[in-house]
């Protein structure tokens, strides 16, 4: 098996970001980061800088689901009438790991915000902005690259709008404080 930064799904992240004129530097682990709260851990990073690269199908009458990828901060999750809204598909849902899969070209848990084989399209909540720099998945869920949000939405081609549950002032305040102590999961 190549070394992480090796594997051809990490090449793609590399590669998407040179065309548009970006290094990125690959961090890889010998653990997985597949959940929000062991990519904090494992980067040393605040839960919020963790980027969630969630996947979103569309209904077409044609040629089967169309996908949405949502940027979204570790401990957040996407408020699906918000999404439906911002996209324009009402009939909008959370994708399955193989469609997530078989539409983005990743596995879940190393979905990055780039490198896809087709057209995606990218929606970034404004939530990641708050951060200097964000960690995103690069390709495995052992990888994961450091960015500017605001590099992050330029690679990503992303619209940014609020796609998030509203959070009591008490959850985010958590969520900041202690990347172990959240828990993600769910959209």
């Amino acid at each position: 098996m190549p070394r992480p930064v090796d594997h051809p799904a990490v090449a793609r992240v590399l590669e998407a970001a040179a065309r548009k004129g970006v290094t990125l530097e690959i961090v890889a682990f010998d653990e997985s980061t597949h959940t929000a709260v062991e990519a904090a851990a494992a980067v040393g990073a605040a839960l919020g800088q963790i980027v969630k690269s969630l996947v979103f199908v569309a209904p077409t009458d044609d040629a089967g689901p169309v996908p949405i990828v949502c940027l979204v901060s570790g401990p957040d999750r996407v408020d699906l009438a918000r999404l439906a809204a911002v996209v324009g598909e009402p009939d909008i849902r959370r994708a399955s790991a193989r469609e997530a899969n078989d539409l983005t070209g990743f596995v879940i848990g190393g979905i990055p915000p780039i490198g896809f084989g087709r057209p995606v399209r990218v929606i970034m909540d404004p939530s990641l902005g708050r951060y200097p720099t964000v960690w995103a998945a690069a390709g495995l869920p052992t990888t994961v690259f450091e960015v500017p949000p605001a590099t992050l939405r330029i690679l990503a081609n992303a619209v940014v709008a609020p796609i998030t549950e509203e959070r009591r002032a008490a959850d985010v305040e958590a969520a900041g404080s202690s990347p172990g102590t959240s828990t993600t999961g769910g959209a």
